[in-house]
């Protein structure tokens, strides 16, 4: 597993932000790194690549990582896309592989008709290649190649989609499980509650990718970016006493860390208090070019 990126959307730092976090990684005032948008590759083999989510930034992430390098005059070795919701910084990528002969696209049906109907995205990716839609059901076992399969589940929302008739926008997670090992990632870069249905679908999972947007649940609104709370964005906070950092860490998996990282996020910051109790619950910050071997 690859992360390509793990920050949320605009990235770190965002281009029109001068938050603490922000100028400290543009002029280096604090330890910290910068991110691109979140993003994930996997593969059993280190050859055939199947991506999670396709990020505004993907052609500089598939260029960081030469095992998304051409081999031969015009191919890649990245193919599929499975994607979890239908939010820009998850799907804008999708217009970036335009140049590929095929694209095989794993969507639920409401996703594909919000980036089909909605913000005709795939409609425009559609005059330049073929896309072959995969409708995503959420319980079922779906083998993807190599010995990898997934199983997306419901992620329970409120949030109001942005696109199409304005009703709740519509998440799932991924299970990735390899046949060879029966080792599975969890990749949930957005979750509004940590339920009992999505708590279920975490068990006996080898490593988590879960949402770290924002610290504190008023963190946008304390620094007069947003009118709205975390969790009505649609993303559990990571601090607090119903926070996802408590509940977290008391699940026994091998590896738990955070991505879809605002750049609002004190997390961030390689000395801050908040990154210290993150690592002294057992859970890690992820960063672009981690590399797992799960």
């Amino acid at each position: 597993m690859r992360v390509l990126g793990a920050a949320a959307g605009g990235g770190f730092p965002q281009w029109n932000c001068n938050c603490p976090q922000c100028r400290a990684v543009r002029y280096g005032s604090r330890p910290c790194r910068s991110r691109t948008q979140s993003s994930v590759a996997v593969s059993a083999d280190y050859r055939r690549w199947f991506l999670l989510n396709a990020s505004p930034d993907i052609r500089a992430q598939i260029e960081s990582f030469p095992a998304l390098h051409p081999q031969g005059v015009r191919n890649s070795p990245l193919r599929t896309v499975l994607l979890t919701d239908a939010e820009l910084d998850h799907s804008l990528g999708l217009l970036l592989l335009r140049e590929v002969d095929s694209l095989e696209l794993h969507a639920t049906e409401e996703v594909h008709e919000k980036l089909y109907e909605g913000t005709s995205l795939l409609q425009t990716l559609g005059a330049y290649t073929s896309v072959n839609w995969r409708p995503v059901s959420t319980g079922t076992e779906v083998p993807l190649g190599d010995g990898l399969s997934y199983r997306a589940f419901r992620v329970p929302t409120n949030k109001r989609a942005r696109f199409g008739d304005g009703e709740e926008e519509g998440v799932v997670g991924y299970r990735i499980t390899d046949s060879n090992t029966g080792r599975t990632l969890v990749y949930l870069p957005g979750a509004q509650e940590l339920t009992a249905s999505v708590r279920a679908q975490l068990e006996d999972c080898t490593c988590l990718l879960f949402d770290g947007t924002c610290w504190q649940d008023d963190e946008l609104i304390r620094l007069g970016i947003a009118g709205k709370t975390s969790r009505e964005m649609g993303h559990l906070p990571i601090g607090g006493t119903d926070g996802s950092l408590k509940q977290l860490s008391q699940l026994p998996i091998e590896r738990k860390m955070y991505i879809h990282i605002n750049n609002t996020n004190p997390i961030l910051l390689e000395d801050s208090p908040e990154r210290s109790s993150v690592e002294e619950h057992g859970l890690e910050v992820a960063a672009d070019g981690l590399e797992l071997e799960i």
